[in-house]
């Protein structure tokens, strides 16, 4: 296991709407954030993502299981994200398993690109839409 990787994670996990400064110790001045949904580039714009993320939720906590190192200054995190959406799901907890792929160099990521289900992350749990996606799959079974 990196201990890269064990770092960055534990820190990661440890994020709050109190103490996003820690993003800087994560991330370098160019780097850039994907998923599924957003592309953010640069250090100030990855602080206000995360910022606007966990100011619209009531809860969010990620359980990191797996600490993959490809070659020096690159890994996978495979983990397991819970959260609360007061507007999603009726307000229940929603459980989304995913995978980080990182890029870093001086002991700060440049590159760092989730992968997961944007369906269950999101789509599936609006009202209307939740419906007809549900649907879909139990159709497409």
């Amino acid at each position: 296991m990196s201990d890269f990787l064990a770092q960055f994670a534990h820190t990661f996990a440890g994020l709050n709407k109190d103490n996003l400064h820690q993003v800087a110790d994560l991330y370098s001045r160019e780097a850039v954030f994907c998923d599924p949904l957003h592309e953010v580039h640069g250090l100030a714009d990855i602080e206000q993502y995360f910022a606007q993320m966990y100011a619209n939720v009531s809860a969010l906590d990620f359980e990191f299981y797996g600490f993959d190192q490809v070659s020096e200054g690159q890994g996978y995190l495979r983990w397991n994200m819970s959260y609360r959406h007061p507007r999603l799901a009726g307000g229940q907890l929603i459980r989304l398993e995913g995978c980080s792929h990182l890029l870093w160099r001086d002991g700060k990521v440049y590159s760092h690109r989730d992968y997961f289900d944007a369906g269950a992350l999101l789509y599936e749990h609006l009202p209307l839409l939740g419906s007809v996606i549900g649907w879909l799959k139990r159709r497409l079974a």
